[in-house]
Parts: structure tokens; C-alpha cells; sequence
């Protein structure tokens, strides 16, 4: 586990916020408390989740055709999990994968599958995934690249691999809350991106229960948390 992986788990809500408060009991500052607890709350509803992710999806909303056709679908990874037979794709890189491949069939454009090795003993994610593309969707992809361990690495040796077939530009799959920072890392290669979120943008809406905090709903909120964690990590980057 790396440094940064165990800051994510410390830093960011719930858990951030749950330290803070345990801090603040043991100190006896109970408005602070409040404050932590009610945050949680907040970020578990519908509605605060929806405005997260929408802060993020909404900058994809409206994107431009490139003036470059695209020349390929890069498949971006995102997590494995061990089942019977050891490390397999996890529920969220099959969303992607089953996405990508629709695109394949209605664009007959080539895949590239991007990943490296996520967990010790485990094959690189972007070999699993091109197992899953050629088994369950018919479709196996032209291009693996299996070391990328972050999304800045994804870019890299992606547009690598298609910089040497001139293709300069390309769909971008992955969920509408990760491509914003995704295709920015991949201008900053110099590769053209068109994204291909797996759902539309949707606007939270208000009805009564949007305010009724669920644990599925804070989950939402952490990995656009998460998003904005990294824009700041790759901006001081750069």
C-alpha cells in the first residue's frame, strides 16, 4: 500500500470526517462534532452525492467533436477483486468494459485496454480486462497496456502505444465522474480525447427522498471527493 492510498483512506470522507469528530469529542468541542456528523450525513444523501458528481460531469456535458476523427477506444481500468480463481475484474471495470465494447461494435473502431498490476500476486488489470473483452463481449482489443498503476500513468503509455500508429486521436471510456481529470492528463500527452461516459450527465433532482441519507450514496460522494483530491494532486504536478 502506497503512501498516497493511505492518505485517501484518512483524509477522505467518512473517514476524515469521523477522526475530526473523535478529535473534537476528545477535546469537548461538540459544535464540532455536529458540524463532522452532519457533513456525513449530507455527503450520504442523494441529493449531496448528485451535486458532487454533477460538479464533475457537467464539464463533460457539452464537449466538442475533435477535428481529428477518433482512431481508437481507450478502455480506462479501474479496480480488481479476488474471486474463485484468484484476481478478476472488479464491478466497476465491467461497467467499463461492457461500454467500450458497445462502442466497439457501433463505431468498428480498435480497443486498448489500460492497467498494471493493482495487487501482489495478480496479473496486470489490462491483461484481465482483455481476457473479459475477447470472452464475454467477442471483442479483444489491439492494444494492452499493463503497467499504468494511476490515471496519469494511463496517459502516458497509452498515447505511447498510439502515437506509434499515428492516431492522435480517440474515445475515452470510463464513468462521467473520473474523464474530466482523465482527459485532461490525456491532452497534456497530446492526444485529442472524446468522451464516452457510461451514463449521461444527470442534475440531482429534490424530491423528498434525495434528503434521505443511504450508504450506497456516500460511497458516490467519496470517489467524487476523490476526483477533486486528484485534479489538486496532478495541478501541483504540473
Amino acid at each position: 500500500m502506497t503512501l498516497q492510498q493511505v492518505l485517501t483512506a484518512l483524509v477522505l470522507p467518512p473517514v476524515g470526517l469521523l477522526l475530526l469528530a473523535l478529535a473534537a469529542a476528545l477535546l469537548g468541542w461538540r459544535w464540532l462534532v455536529a458540524g463532522a456528523v452532519l457533513a456525513v450525513l449530507l455527503l450520504a444523501t442523494p441529493l449531496g452525492a448528485g451535486l458532487l458528481r454533477h460538479s464533475l460531469e457537467s464539464e463533460i456535458a457539452h464537449q466538442p467533436a475533435p477535428a481529428v476523427p477518433p482512431g481508437a477506444i481507450i478502455v480506462l481500468g479501474a479496480e480488481i477483486q479476488f474471486g474463485h480463481h484468484g484476481g478478476e475484474i472488479g464491478p466497476m471495470t465491467l461497467e467499463r468494459l461492457r461500454h467500450g465494447a458497445a462502442l466497439h461494435r457501433l463505431t468498428g473502431l480498435p480497443l486498448l485496454v489500460t492497467g498494471g498490476v493493482l495487487a501482489p500476486g495478480t496479473p496486470a488489470l489490462a491483461v484481465l480486462m482483455a481476457r473479459s473483452l475477447a470472452e464475454d463481449f467477442g471483442a479483444p482489443p489491439r492494444w494492452v497496456e499493463p503497467r499504468a498503476v494511476n490515471t496519469r500513468e494511463n496517459a502516458a503509455f497509452s498515447v505511447a502505444l498510439l502515437r506509434a500508429e499515428g492516431i492522435g486521436s480517440a474515445h475515452l471510456v470510463s464513468h462521467g465522474w473520473h474523464l474530466p481529470r482523465a482527459m485532461a492528463l490525456f491532452t497534456g500527452q497530446g492526444l485529442v480525447t472524446l468522451p464516452a461516459p457510461l451514463r449521461p450527465p444527470q442534475v440531482p433532482g429534490h424530491a423528498p427522498s434525495d434528503f434521505l441519507p443511504r450508504a450506497d450514496r456516500l460511497g458516490e460522494s467519496w470517489f467524487a471527493l476523490r476526483e477533486w483530491a486528484g485534479r489538486l494532486v496532478d495541478a501541483l504536478q504540473d
